[in-house]
């Protein structure tokens, strides 16, 4: 990985800084509703395992807005994005419902989805419910999206409400990509339709150990194969032409300032919370392991928030086997918390790749 120049490690101290004050302040900026594990889809690379049927209900909407009535009077709800996230949150008749309630409390709010069964109706009355933003995935050019999706029609309808949804100019969105070893080489391809369809901002994501990603090697990312989609990145940002960012996957040295538009930071726990299927009280739902700090049937969740998440604040525990004696400590602090296992194992590291 390309070492770290001197004006980098002066604006990383800054952000070091920075970063260490909102751990002690936690502002709470984000809050994930895993509202279903159902979904439409199998796909390969799934860290939750969903299916199409769940041995878990759908939580009722209700219970979700008691968490969010009881956040109001502690924040401004103006910048508290309320992410809803699944499963397939689409599968859910009452998102819609959901969404107003949000919105008439002021909070902005928006969904990740496989575009599958976001039609142009749907779509219409997502926004009357004051839909803010938007995430669709689309994980390479047609044959590999289907096959990590495990659909023949995947590809198709994920870009058709790709070029619908890049048509609302008032709508935050992105596009998600989670490239592996068969959509790296097209990316160039890729990034062309993205562009054709209208998309702006471009999210890149590298695939980690987890769920039914653990089975298939060939999505984990050589140091060489990450590093060409750094160089990737980079070349694209200068083009200026779409907008493409790397996902929170971790501290990747010299590429830090030119990958983002911010330094890496987990911020899961500092600003990030999320209300699990089953009422966990958690931090991204990206973290596939017990890391949860409660339960919204159990614990106030304010209190929660305010008085739990030590392992996230104080990340002085993940300084552990290949992390004891890493250089890039410092700025790194162990990785995103997606990234460890329960035993506080790392479990994927891109600077150090047999991890």
């Amino acid at each position: 990985m390309k070492n770290i120049s001197l004006k980098q490690r002066l604006a990383l101290e800054l952000n070091r800084r920075l970063k260490l004050d909102r751990r002690r302040e936690h502002p709470l900026r984000q809050i994930f509703w895993e509202c279903t594990w159902r979904c439409n889809l199998a796909c390969r690379h799934c860290g939750s395992d969903c299916k199409s049927s769940s041995l878990l209900p759908d939580m009722p909407a209700g219970d979700f807005l008691k968490v969010i009535d009881a956040v109001i009077p502690h924040v401004d709800p103006h910048i508290v994005n309320i992410v809803i996230t699944g499963g397939e949150p689409l599968v859910r008749e009452d998102i819609e419902y959901v969404g107003r309630q949000l919105y008439d409390r002021e909070f902005p709010w928006g969904i990740v989805t496989n575009g599958l069964i976001l039609t142009e109706s749907r779509f219409e009355s997502l926004r009357r419910a004051g839909l803010h933003n938007i995430a669709i995935s689309l994980d390479g050019l047609e044959e590999t999206h289907n096959w990590m999706r495990n659909n023949p029609n995947s590809f198709e309808r994920a870009y058709e409400a790709i070029k619908m949804v890049a048509k609302a100019e008032d709508l935050n969105f992105d596009v998600v990509t989670c490239v592996n070893r068969k959509s790296l080489p097209h990316l160039k391809e890729l990034k062309e339709l993205l562009i054709d369809a209208g998309v702006r901002k471009w999210r890149l994501f590298t695939i980690f150990p987890s769920g039914r990603a653990a089975l298939y090697p060939e999505f984990e990312l050589s140091g060489e194969e990450v590093e060409s989609l750094m160089r990737f990145i980079v070349d694209t940002r200068k083009e200026g032409r779409i907008h493409p960012s790397f996902c929170c996957e971790g501290f990747m040295a010299g590429y830090e300032g030119e990958v983002r538009d911010h330094f890496f930071d987990c911020r899961a726990g500092v600003s990030v919370a999320s209300v699990l299927l089953d009422g966990g009280i958690g931090a991204c739902p990206s973290i596939r392991a017990d890391y949860r700090q409660g339960n919204i049937y159990e614990d106030d969740f304010w209190d929660v928030w305010e008085n739990r998440y030590q392992q996230y604040r104080d990340r002085t525990w993940m300084r552990r086997g290949v992390c004891s004696d890493c250089s890039f400590w410092r700025y790194c602090e162990g990785n995103g918390m997606h990234l460890r296992d329960s035993e506080g194992n790392l479990m994927h590291c891109h600077l150090h790749p047999k991890h």
